[in-house]
């Protein structure tokens, strides 16, 4: 026998929009590519542009001997860092970066035009370096040792007895090189 609809017809059509159970089934099934959607859109690679290169003509109308740090700002703009030590050089920087989700951004592409200055502050040359001209360093990863034990945090809270005092400590640390404690 047919249950009767709200609006008290039996047909089966009214029954199926009426039935929880089919509207349960049907958000099943529509939270699947909704989700796979979301995550495809989370996925997507986000490519960004930092720094600033100056436009060609403005680089091309530099005259080594002629222009001097003033006209360079002026016609270029600030430059995005200087030279630090040695000779005086103003840089120019700009990489395009991407990013996929949460991994680490690699570089796609990285310019860098170096504008050089001699004693007077007359350009003396102009360069262009890209990412094939750059160098990969590698950080030294050594540590000094210390002397005693290293304690993890939760040996530490383990450890602190409350009342104790830091003579008692010093007596009791490894560290102390066996030695007399001052």
């Amino acid at each position: 026998m047919q249950r009767p609809a709200p609006d008290g017809s039996t047909s089966a059509k009214a029954a199926k929009k009426t039935d929880p159970h089919v509207k349960v089934e049907v958000m099943k099934l529509a939270i699947v590519p909704l989700s796979v959607l979301a995550l495809l859109i989370a996925c997507a690679p986000v490519i960004s542009q930092r720094g600033y290169l100056p436009d060609p003509g403005g680089e091309a109308s530099i005259k080594p001997g002629t222009d001097t740090k003033t006209t360079i700002q002026s016609r270029l703009g600030y430059a995005s860092t200087t030279a630090t030590f040695g000779n005086d050089s103003w840089y120019y920087i700009s990489a395009t970066e991407k990013q996929v989700a949460f991994f680490t951004p690699t570089v796609l592409k990285r310019q860098i035009l170096a504008v050089y200055f001699d004693k007077q502050n007359k350009v003396t040359g102009v360069r262009r370096y890209g990412l094939e001209h750059g160098n990969v360093i590698s950080f030294e990863k050594r540590e000094t040792p210390a002397r005693g034990r290293e304690l993890t945090f939760l040996q530490q809270l383990l450890n602190a007895t409350p009342g104790t005092s830091a003579t008692q400590i010093r007596e009791t640390n490894p560290g102390n090189g066996g030695g007399p404690v001052p």
